[in-house]
């Protein structure tokens, strides 16, 4: 029997009916008016949610991970030093990827579960060309405060991780001397994963790589694509076939977004996440991330002395049609991620995942 299950791990949250409607309609081609005029709008919707005014705003045509990857392709020149703060998984994969790039990768690593130190972030090199760090970081449930690196920058691009904070905290690229901040559709914008909302500031944009080593995944080329040369009185350019449905279905959940009020929407997901951990402790549970620097859409709870996290979540699945997610690397067994995104941010949904966890974990105890 088909069911509908209330994930509430750090994975797809469920969509917004508008969203879901948007796939359902009939299809346009990429090359449709209407369809560019859709993507236009969506475009001009990312940069709400994004605090900026950057008109190189974007959905790339692939999930986070492609998000990251154009980051670095596009602007990490051979032998150029990228200073990475690491407090969890998502830091780590900016290590691998900027060296892959050819960069000197200075890894400023810190305990899973606090946020990034600004100011050995800052101390770890004295001339980089980039430095990189994940504004929430999905395998901890931990915000690092991004403003401050952009205030001590320097020269220096910032490059920013964003994929689980977007439309879920606040989040001013611009203010914070963001340069490149990628994300993902699949937290708390409410959409199926399948897109990379992007931003890259004109700064940015001027020491880009000339000829990325990603065909793909060029900027440069990808303006055109978007209707950048047509906002400048030039012609809009092909590059590749877009995935319309997903675009659509993207503008939907924007426009849901924006109807309720960014700002609201943060304070729902505020709510929500306070409530949540709140209710934990109260069941006796101890949480992971850092006092004062925890999300509130994504919490992290260790796991209980004795409890085997895995039969934990099989049940919660099972009996109560809740998915939470394990930790990531070593907390993989110790850790449980609970992800209070888009529509899953509301009173109801606390109490559900509060009542089944207490329902489980007294049987699994009894």
């Amino acid at each position: 029997m088909i069911r509908e299950r209330h994930l509430f791990g750090p994975g797809p949250s469920n969509p917004y009916p508008e969203a879901t409607r948007a796939l359902a309609e009939p299809l346009l081609g990429h090359l449709d008016p209407e369809f560019l005029r859709v993507m236009d709008e969506t475009c001009d919707m990312l940069r709400t949610v994004w605090g900026t005014e950057n008109s190189r705003t974007l959905p790339l045509s692939a999930t986070g991970s492609a998000g990251m990857e154009a980051a670095f392709v596009n602007t990490v020149h051979p032998g150029d030093v990228v200073v990475v703060a690491v407090n969890g998984l998502f830091g780590q994969r900016m290590t691998d990827v900027a060296a892959r790039c050819g960069a000197e990768v200075v890894a400023v690593e810190h305990e899973w579960g606090q946020p990034v130190d600004v100011e050995r972030v800052l101390a770890a090199h004295d001339s980089p060309a980039i430095i990189a760090a994940v504004h929430a970081e999905t395998s901890t449930g931990v915000r690092s405060d991004i403003a401050a690196l952009g205030a001590g920058k320097g020269d220096a691009l910032l490059v920013t991780d964003a994929v689980t904070s977007i439309a879920g905290i606040e989040l001013r690229a611009d203010d914070w001397g963001v340069d490149i901040g990628y994300a993902g559709t699949q937290k708390c914008l409410g959409v199926a994963p399948g897109l990379a909302p992007f931003t890259i500031n004109d700064r940015a944009f001027e020491r880009r790589v000339e000829k990325p080593q990603s065909w793909y995944l060029d900027l440069g080329m990808l303006g055109g694509y978007v209707g950048e040369a047509a906002s400048k009185g030039g012609q809009r350019t092909y590059h590749h076939t877009a995935p319309t449905a997903m675009v659509a279905s993207l503008h939907a959940g924007l426009t849901r977004i924006l109807d309720e009020g960014l700002e609201a929407v943060w304070t729902r997901h505020q709510a929500a996440g306070d409530e949540l951990q709140a209710g934990l402790e109260a069941m006796g549970l101890e949480l992971f991330a850092a006092e004062g620097s925890r999300l509130p859409e994504l919490t992290t709870v260790k796991v209980p002395e004795g409890v085997d996290s895995a039969a934990v979540r099989r049940e919660l699945l099972e009996r109560h049609g809740i998915e939470i997610g394990a930790g990531a690397g070593a907390y993989a067994s110790t850790v449980w991620r609970i992800g209070l995104m888009g529509r899953n941010a509301r009173p109801d949904a606390v109490l559900l995942v509060l009542a089944a966890l207490q329902d489980v974990l007294g049987t699994s105890r009894g």
